[in-house]
This record gives structure tokens, C-alpha cells and sequence, in this order.
């Protein structure tokens, strides 16, 4: 089992690397987009271009983004309780929280995008706007890879969890 959270985690480390780049990446696309807008009177006519580019990378830095922070257990709760509980009962909250919640839910946003992102592949589909970005259904694409990073990440955290639990 060790083996396996070992490998998880380094997936989702690596891939963290890449979404922290890529959120470097959007700052800059924002900078400047903004500047284009302001300072430049918007002369330049990149502004839905890179406001989809903007979106685009938001999207993956979201989907991609999510596993690296469970595996570092960083997501947003309210620790009303939590934080108050002794190890063992925050590693049990934590274990049926990916069994009956984290993982359902994640399974679920995957069976609803297959269908979706499979239309948009099937037409190729690109962006509304003009001079907007082509392949989107690239980025749809990203949606269920995202949620199987997820339930991955999952089974290593309740993996963890089980270490907690079951020690003397």
C-alpha cells in the first residue's frame, strides 16, 4: 500500500509543478490582456483570444490542481470540528468522506462529461467568438482525466487514512 501512495503522490506532486507553471503562465496572459485593454485603448484585437486563453488555463489549473491539493491536504473545510478531533476520528472523517462523498461525486462528474465531451469531439468544436480559440473539446477533455486524478489521490488519502486508523 505504501507503494502505491508513494506513486499517487509523486504523479500529483509533478503534475502540481506544472499547474503552479501554468498558473505563472496566466498571470502573465492576464497582464497582458490587461494591458492591451488599458493602456493600448484594446488597438489590438487579441481581447477574446486571450480572454479565452485566460479561462482555458483556469480550467486546467482547477481540474488538474484539485488532486495536488488533497494529496497535500490543503483543501478549504470548515474546521469548526475537525480541528478539535483527535487524529483517529479526523483519519475516519477523512476516509468515509472519500468513500461516500469525494469519490460518488467525482465518478458522477465523469459518467456526466463523457457524453458532452464526445458531442464536442464529434464536432470538432470551437470557440463562439470570433477570434476565439479552436478546440475546445480539448479542454472538455480535460474534465474527466482531472476527476480520475481525483479518485486517485483519493484512494492514497484513504489509504493514509487507514495507516492512522489501523496503528497501535
Amino acid at each position: 500500500m505504501k507503494k502505491y501512495i508513494h506513486a499517487i503522490d509523486n504523479l500529483n506532486d509533478w503534475i502540481g509543478k506544472i499547474v503552479a507553471w501554468l498558473t505563472t503562465f496566466m498571470v502573465l496572459i492576464v497582464c497582458v490582456d490587461v494591458g492591451i485593454r488599458y493602456l493600448l485603448g484594446g488597438k489590438i484585437e487579441m481581447g477574446a483570444l486571450l480572454s479565452e486563453l485566460e479561462w482555458h488555463i483556469f480550467s486546467i489549473v482547477f481540474l488538474f490542481g484539485a488532486a495536488f491539493t488533497l494529496r497535500h491536504d490543503k483543501h478549504v473545510r470548515v474546521d469548526l470540528f475537525y480541528a478539535r478531533w483527535g487524529k483517529k476520528t479526523q483519519a475516519l472523517v477523512n476516509l468515509l468522506g472519500c468513500i461516500f462523498l469525494l469519490i460518488p461525486f467525482s465518478w458522477i462528474v465523469i459518467e456526466a462529461s463523457i457524453p458532452y465531451i464526445l458531442d464536442s469531439w464529434a464536432v470538432k468544436e470551437s470557440s463562439s467568438d470570433a477570434g476565439g480559440l479552436p478546440a475546445r473539446y480539448l479542454i472538455k477533455a480535460c474534465i474527466p482525466i482531472g476527476m480520475v486524478l481525483l479518485i486517485l489521490q483519493a484512494t492514497a488519502f484513504m489509504g493514509k487514512s487507514w495507516v492512522v486508523l489501523t496503528e497501535k
